[in-house]
């Protein structure tokens, strides 16, 4: 049963079984708030993982832009070009390059060609160069030559099946010394497609070399060096509170030399010298530092900046003392970066990048899944940070990645990756949390169910475990699902069960990314005191309260195969009969949104006109839904 029809049944009140559940209820004090909602409670979390930045939310489309690789210099994605009798060669030149930063080139040295017998380079981008009709494209490269002989260099994009131009541009001549050059390519009435590659070529023998080879589609908010728009869309549509970054594993790398640096990733991109990423692909750095807090301000998110804490995955370390005092001055560094004056040595520089005003951070975390340091040092490197920034910014709130001792952390970040029914019968962890004890951020968790993005199992017990964290926001003031994004093309993909998924051209939001939606935009500002009474063991609720627009907001979780109906009770309350209801659910747990199909599960909203004081309504199976029920 395709979901629209599912839905339609399910607005028309019928059942699609007989009832196998006991009636619920659900008794609600409307005049008893018992905690404020954490409004930062729904964030993102993210990482260079499954092609996240470069191939993801990163524009860039050329692959390989600076010829390198997690194993060293390397021509991956790029090929010789030799139109009719052209002949040429390419190689890396480890000899010259256009900066310090870059000190290596693509050599291409042609020793035939001419007019319709061209020699160049193919680039092959990240699984196609997408184009789309009457759109422009901004370009770049830095080059040199040996003589001006060589002649003018001419890009094109060109259709992969069937040979077509899709755009041209030329830059008229080339300098013996490096330098950058720009070009623009704009299509024309072209078929939307990822099926093609990127040319540079020459019609005249000599010798040039490339570096830093750039081509950017439209971006979001037409921000330079910036991001794709459908996924910054998607992200958007969440109203998420915060952004965790610059990720994971990929803050701490595999080993120490290749942590995030992020001092070498500001500036001009010809001053950044790219790094291993530790899910073994090379990571461009075009997505920067600054460019992750200008990535909060467009989506008006608080940035939570993760600082390497000195530990890398495989194992080594640096203990606290000493040895560790270079670390924890790069952290400081890093925040004046980011919230210092221009009076200030780094915040003068990040005006001289290009914002002078400062962003403001109230959450800094020190480190990532420490858990995993056999060397137990972490306490130790946790204290000697939290004294360093709390001395120098004591409003910032500092998050510890493991439990620690003789110091007390301000939050403590969990992780949880598990499937829907530990989920389900975990819902209850944060409940008897100590109140007095530091604040939570869940900073990853996710139902590991379904490839490559989630299923409608998952997006249940991700809802289930909402329900659980929302009920506790008092004390669980932060959490982010991870991973966020995935490139579903074959080799795209290193962690499935993700949130997001895209392939060159296209995008969608998995069942647990609606999910995501629906809960972070009905949140509410104080949760009320409810008690659910139900022998169905999938059934989960939260309930809090929008005093702004005087709304009572209902949230239902039905991981069962059979409807349920609650009775729900608001005691004391006067209630609008029309109620509007949001309902996510597809027939089965497996049942799925892909790069084919990507709306088969979508919320939909619908009205009911029986909500009273007392009123009863039945939750579809493998459905989660939301009431919004107006105070009169």
């Amino acid at each position: 049963m395709r979901l629209e029809k599912f839905a339609a049944v399910l607005l028309a009140g019928l059942p699609l079984a007989v009832m196998a559940q006991q009636p619920a209820t659900l008794t609600i004090d409307t005049a008893k708030p018992i905690a404020a909602v954490s409004p930062t409670l729904y964030g993102l979390m993210t990482e260079e993982i499954n092609y996240s930045y470069d191939g993801g939310l990163y524009a860039e489309l050329v692959n390989n832009r600076t010829f390198q690789s997690n194993r060293g210099p390397s021509t991956a994605d790029w090929t010789i070009l030799e139109n009719g009798d052209a002949r040429a060669t390419m190689a890396i030149d480890k000899t010259t390059g256009p900066s310090e930063a870059l000190p290596l080139s693509l050599k291409l040295t042609v020793d035939t060609a001419a007019a319709k017998s061209e020699a160049g380079i193919v680039n092959s981008g990240y699984w196609g160069i997408p184009v789309r009709p009457s759109e422009q494209y901004h370009g770049s490269f830095y080059a040199k030559t040996d003589s001006v002989s060589i002649g003018a260099v001419t890009i094109r994009i060109i259709n992969n099946d069937t040979g077509a131009t899709e755009a041209t541009a030329t830059v008229p001549t080339l300098s013996t010394e490096w330098k950058r050059y720009e070009y623009t390519l704009k299509t024309g009435a072209v078929t939307a497609s990822a099926a093609n590659h990127l040319t540079l070529s020459v019609e005249h023998p000599g010798t040039a070399w490339f570096s830093l080879v750039s081509l950017f589609p439209p971006t979001y908010q037409n921000t330079p060096n910036g991001n794709r728009i459908d996924l910054m869309q998607k992200l958007a549509a969440m109203h998420p509170a915060f952004l965790r970054f610059p990720g994971g594993n990929y803050l701490e790398g595999d080993h120490i030399n290749e942590r995030y640096e992020w001092k070498k990733t500001i500036g001009s991109l010809v001053d950044r010298p790219t790094h291993p990423s530790p899910w073994n692909y090379h990571s461009s750095d075009g997505l920067g530092l600054l460019e992750f807090f200008e990535w909060c301000e467009d989506l008006h998110m608080q940035p939570l900046l993760a600082v390497y804490a000195g530990y890398s995955m495989r194992q080594e370390h640096v203990d606290a003392g000493v040895g560790l005092e270079p670390y924890v001055q790069d952290a400081l560094d890093e925040i004046e970066y980011a919230t210092g004056s221009t009076s200030t040595k780094w915040g003068a520089i990040r005006a001289k990048d290009g914002h002078p005003a400062p962003f403001h951070i109230n959450y800094i975390e020190v480190g990532n899944e420490d858990w995993f340091d056999k060397s137990g040092s972490y306490s130790g490197r946790y204290a000697q940070f939290y004294k360093a920034i709390k001395a120098a910014y004591p409003d910032i709130q500092i998050i510890a990645t493991a439990p620690v001792t003789g110091i007390r952390a301000d939050v403590v970040d969990d992780h949880f990756y598990r499937s829907a029914q530990e989920f389900f019968n975990d819902v209850h962890h944060y409940d008897k949390t100590d109140r007095n004890g530091p604040k939570v951020m869940v900073g990853e968790w996710v139902t590991r169910e379904g490839s490559p993005t989630t299923n409608m199992g998952a997006a249940l017990g991700d809802a289930a475990w909402m329900t659980g964290m929302e009920r506790n926001s008092d004390i669980v003031v932060l959490a982010s699902y991870a991973p966020l994004f995935v490139n579903v093309n074959p080799g795209g993909m290193q962690w499935p069960s993700d949130l997001i998924g895209y392939d060159a051209l296209n995008s969608y939001g998995s069942p647990s990314y609606y999910a995501q939606a629906m809960f972070s935009t009905h949140l509410g500002d104080h949760v009320l005191d409810s008690k659910l009474d139900a022998t169905n063991p999938r059934l989960f609720d939260s309930v809090t309260v929008d005093s702004k627009h005087h709304r009572v907001i209902v949230k239902l979780v039905n991981g069962s195969s059979q409807p349920q109906a609650v009775s729900i009770n608001l005691s004391g309350a006067k209630v609008h009969s029309n109620a509007h209801v949001t309902t996510l659910g597809a027939p089965t747990t497996e049942a799925t949104n892909s790069i084919t199909d990507p709306t088969r599960i979508v919320p939909v909203v619908s009205t009911i006109s029986n909500a009273a004081s007392t009123f009863t309504h039945t939750v579809p199976r493998y459905s989660i839904q939301i009431l919004d029920l107006d105070l009169n």
